[in-house]
Formats: C-alpha cells, structure tokens, sequence
C-alpha cells in the first residue's frame, strides 16, 4: 500500500462544522490565533498522563512570546470526574482568564469543554446533560471562547461541544453539552500524535473506528453524518495499522486525525450499543475509553448487523474489502483488531465476570442505547458483556 500523500502533510483550512486549521506544524500558528480571537489569558486544560508532555510547554512558549499570560490546569484524569470539573472551573475563575485551550487526548477534551461549560454562570455541571432541557445562559454568561487541539487521532472531540463526565455518587457517565458553545477554533497538527505509543496509538485509533461504524448504522436519515462516517471509515481503515507500524509516518498520523475528526463528527447522529456498554465500564473500572471500544466492537457488530446488509455493504466498499457480507465485514474488523494487538476480552482488562448484569442495566440508561439500530433486552446486553469479559473474538 503506498504510504505517502502530499495532501496529507500540506496545511488545509475549514470552515465546516467549526473553524479547522489541519496540517504539520499548526501548533507554531496558536500565538496568532489566540489575538486573532480577542484571547489574552487562556486556561490550558489537559490530563494528568499528558501534563509534562513537550506539547504542554511547547504550547505555553507560543503564548507567552506573543504577550499571552497562560496557566495550566491538570487535575483531569482518564475518566473525567465531576469534582475534577468543579476544581477547573475554580481554576478559571481565580485566574481571571477568557478562555480555555483543551490540548491532549480524549479526557483533555472532555474536561475543557466541560470546565467552558460552567466557567461563566452558576449552573451545577449536571444542569447540562444531554437528557435535561438545555439550561438558559443569562445576560453577562456567555461560554468563554473555547479552542480544541487533539494530540490524538481517537476520540474526534474537538468540533463540538459534548463531554464525557462521570458522576461519582451514581457510578455513570453522561453526556453533557448546550448547544451555544461551539470550539472557536479546532487545530489539527498530526506532529503533536507522532510520539503517542504504539498501544495508545492502536486503542485510540480503533476508538475512531468504533465512532465512524456506530455512526452510520444509526436509523434515520443523516446523509451529512453518513458521508462523513464512510470517508473517516475509508481513512481509518486505511491508515491505522499504517500509523501503528510506523509511528513517525506523518502520512498516516495525518490520515488518523482527519479520519477521527469526521467520524466525530458523525457521531452527532448517535452511536450504538458498544458506547453504551463502555461508558458504564469506564465509569466503574476506570478502563481506556477505546480500548474498551475495541474489545467490544466484534460482540456489538454480531448483534447489530444481521438485516443491515446494505450498510454493511457501504462500509466494506469504504474499507475496499471483496467481501461485503456481514461475515466478511466482521472478520475485516477482527482482523484490523489482531493487527493492531488490541486484546481478546474485557476480563484482560481486569473487568470482572460478576458485574455484567449491573453494567447491561446501566448501558440501557445512557443515550448511546437508545440510538443502537436494534433494540436490545437488559438479557441481551447481559448476554454481549459476559461474552465480551469471557471471550470477544
């Protein structure tokens, strides 16, 4: 497979759905940007794992060298908390800052949008789930400006404003969001994902390719999503094992973000069963978010495809594979999964066998479930989370 694109490694703009300034290097561009946007004392948010990483302080020089005060806030982890969003917002308002700057992985995202959510007003964080209705945001509360940088090609978070937290009392989490807080910027830059793991590499990876599949098997008809979900298909499955082998291939690193970028993108329409069932484990054993993803896709899929042959059609014409069966698909997908060393099972993972049963009646709660192309029994998801910890594939 040639394993070089020119498109891949020029600088590109665009304006849909937000603001996107994509290519190698982009970062060296924030400085400006930030002035550009009215931007003079930014709080970076980022994960714990990512806060010593060179990209942090790469990004605080930048700042600084156009005049830019900017202080950094960490206390995010893997799995956002609600109390971890109460401390950003803490943070944001004892610095006087504007806006906030979400750079690193999935959780870093998560925990930005969330923190933007609450900076300006006084609404509990919970206020804002997605299920809730959307709480009005008064004179002189307007969201702060909210810039998005991805340092991974996985979670395709950084055009929209929903977020991931778990609450802590109730063991879940939940999507929160409001539809007036919109990234004023999200920066692409494939050189901030090239000194990511091969393991993280490949568990975010395949947590795009969960988005870009569960996307497009959601009913109704989206044919923005569905488009956006078949390209960042084709882009995944062409370059993630690419980007795995190879890790400084800029190429391929290129091809990963944009992919996740559209397959985030398409997720607007909803996702399915595997999201419902690995937020409900995330939330409890504090599991990576795609490696979870991952493990679970294979038992999803033989669930949900059956009666969805010509959508899985489409999608095996998008990974240009010659067998366009259900079958065909799926073993596509395990063997994308063996190539890039994600494990068999969830009790790998350290998820227990005595929790399926609590875990199928929490999935049936989260907005994922109610989305999944075919209606599941709580017997049913039991059914895919004993077979997922036991044996996925």
């Amino acid at each position: 497979m040639k394993t070089d694109d020119p498109t891949m490694l020029a600088a590109h703009d665009w304006d849909f759905p937000v603001p996107i300034a994509y290519g190698p290097g982009r970062l060296a561009e924030m400085g400006r940007r930030c002035i550009e946007l009215g931007i003079r004392n930014p709080l970076i948010v980022t994960d714990r794992g990512s806060r010593d990483l060179p990209f942090i302080g790469q990004l605080q020089s930048l700042l600084e060298n156009e005049g830019l005060s900017a202080t950094i806030f960490s206390d995010i982890s893997p799995n956002p908390v609600d109390s971890e969003i109460g401390l950003g917002r803490k943070a944001f308002r004892a610095g006087g800052h504007d806006a906030v700057i979400a750079i690193g992985g999935g959780s870093a995202m998560d925990g930005g949008k969330a923190i933007c959510l609450t900076a300006n007003n006084d609404h509990d964080l919970w206020a804002f789930e997605f299920e809730q209705p959307v709480p009005v945001i008064g004179q002189g509360e307007n969201f702060p400006a909210l810039i998005t940088i991805p340092t991974t090609a996985g979670t395709g978070a950084e055009t929209e404003s929903t977020a991931m937290v778990t609450h802590a009392d109730k063991g879940m989490k939940f999507c929160v969001w409001h539809p007036d807080l919109k990234p004023a910027l999200a920066l692409l830059d494939p050189e901030l994902t090239v000194g990511l793991p091969r393991t993280l590499t490949a568990w975010t990876g395949a947590d795009a390719l969960v988005h870009a599949i569960e996307a497009y098997l959601v009913p109704g008809f989206n044919p923005l999503c569905d488009g956006l979900a078949l390209e960042g298909l084709a882009l995944i499955a062409k370059w993630l094992p690419v980007a795995v082998d190879e890790p400084q291939n800029l190429t391929a690193r290129g091809g990963m973000l944009v992919g996740s970028s559209l397959a985030g993108i398409a997720f607007l329409k909803g996702l399915g069963m595997v999201h419902a069932i690995s937020h409900m484990v995330g939330a409890e054993f504090n599991t990576q978010h795609g490696l979870t993803n991952a493990i679970l896709l294979p038992v999803v899929l033989r669930f949900n495809l059956p009666g969805q042959e010509e959508k899985v059609r489409r999608m095996a014409q998008a990974m240009d594979l010659s067998d366009t069966s259900v079958e065909g698909f799926i073993a596509a997908v395990e063997t994308m999964l063996d190539q890039t060393e994600i494990p068999k099972s969830l009790g790998e993972i350290g998820v227990p066998a005595d929790c399926a049963a609590r875990i199928a009646d929490k999935a049936l709660k989260d907005s994922a479930a109610r989305t999944n192309p075919r209606v599941a029994t709580q017997a049913e998801v039991q059914a895919m989370i004993e077979k997922a910890i036991a044996h996925a594939r």
